[in-house]
């Protein structure tokens, strides 16, 4: 296993603004040993949440290393947030996220074209506005027309914030700065359209923090763009549940079952490592 940390700012030779975070931990397979040769896995891009006030650490290494189990490499980001978190900051660090993964898949026997996203709450509202907006122009003001390569292949939303009536006021608040010009642009459910990724969406009918009917509206968006999607409504469960067992202190056996349905989501889906020739 290699274990590495990035600093995107540096490695795009962006400058970072300050007190920005921006930074990619890698959790990715060995080429070199034995058990890995000539194997090209499939990425996995993992985004915790924390309302954009703070980065929830059980929804990092612990969801990271289901997928890594599975044959993925993961890559976790650490995005900015509170007083850092007005778009475009975590916007443009998911992005260039993403250009690192695609960019160094030689390096590291990633599949390039086999790229997902997983995004927790506000995490799941930045993996959505990487699904929606990650060639909006500010973001190619910085980053130029590269940006066309952060696309995801495929998404996965976890009690996401969508940012629609059914919303989260402090992510709102946090994402937008207060200015109401940004309301459009940060509205996942309003932006999905044919070129959006397939989404698997989980959520909790009696989530107590961001309302279940955020899910179900990011599902209906799907349908009404004829994209494909996969959704579940667990019965109960609270808000945070990451992988929905005693390691993160959240344990509740059905919800637990998401993170196995979504990977058989994404076998389906042909998510899976190739064998070289």
């Amino acid at each position: 296993m290699i274990i590495k940390k990035v600093d995107l700012y540096e490695y795009f030779k962006v400058t970072r603004p300050q007190g920005c975070d921006g930074y990619l931990t890698l959790l990715v397979h060995d080429k070199s040993k034995n058990y890995a040769a000539n194997r090209i896995r499939p990425a996995m891009l993992v985004i915790a949440g924390g309302g954009y006030d703070y980065v929830s650490p059980r929804e990092q290494t612990p969801i990271a290393l289901k997928y890594v189990a599975e044959g993925f490499n993961s890559y976790i980001l650490n995005y900015s947030v509170a007083e850092n978190s007005k778009f475009p900051n975590p916007v443009l660090e998911a992005v260039m996220a993403m250009l690192y993964i695609r960019e160094t898949a030689e390096e590291y026997a990633t599949d390039k074209n086999k790229v997902c996203g997983v995004g927790f709450s506000a995490g799941g509202h930045l993996v959505g506005m990487l699904a929606t907006a990650y060639n909006n122009k500010e973001i190619r003001k910085i980053l130029g027309d590269k940006v066309d390569n952060a696309r995801l292949d495929a998404v996965i939303f976890a009690y996401p914030v969508i940012l629609t009536e059914n919303t989260h006021t402090g992510s709102i608040q946090n994402i937008t700065g207060g200015d109401k010009s940004l309301l459009g642009l940060v509205n996942i459910a309003n932006n999905v359209n044919k070129d959006t990724p397939p989404a698997f969406i989980w959520a909790t009918v009696n989530d107590g923090c961001v309302p279940s009917e955020s899910s179900l509206e990011l599902a209906l968006a799907y349908k009404r763009a004829g994209v494909p999607f996969e959704l579940h409504m667990f019965e109960d469960g609270q808000h945070g549940l990451s992988t929905a067992q005693e390691e993160v202190n959240t344990p509740n056996g059905p919800v637990s079952a998401w993170v196995n349905l979504s990977q058989t989501w994404l076998r389906q889906r042909g998510f899976i490592h190739s064998i070289k020739e």
